[in-house]
């Protein structure tokens, strides 16, 4: 299994409980896919670099998660005709971003304890 980043911009005007559920859909797709969620972090509704498709603005979230390679063409497939997304992107993770990321966690998972 690989570890990813998938980073998704959502339509900003979208009221929050509609975002729940996009991002509910997002994460059931990549369980289907074989995937385990390892991380989500949002980034809320913020201005976007430049305007994309008419849009200023976006709802960003970003997803780590751990997933065989098969599930990248499928999530593709998926943002393409879900229309609440309009950009996305699909990292696969180095070994030293892997380890990187292992440590976060280690550390959260302390912090949190403690």
């Amino acid at each position: 299994m690989n570890y990813y980043e998938n980073f998704v911009l959502i339509e900003p005007s979208l009221p929050d409980e509609e975002i729940d559920q996009v991002s509910a859909k997002i994460q059931e797709e990549i369980r289907k896919g074989g995937g385990e969620i390892i991380k989500e972090d949002r980034w809320g509704r913020r201005k976007l670099a430049y305007e994309l498709n008419k849009r200023t603005q976006g709802y960003y979230i970003l997803y780590t998660f751990k997933a065989p390679p098969e599930i990248v063409r499928s999530m593709e497939r998926f943002y393409r005709v879900y229309e609440p997304v309009f950009k996305f992107m699909i990292i696969k993770l180095r070994k030293k971003e892997i380890e990187a990321l292992q440590e976060q966690l280690k550390g959260s998972t302390t912090t949190e304890e403690a």
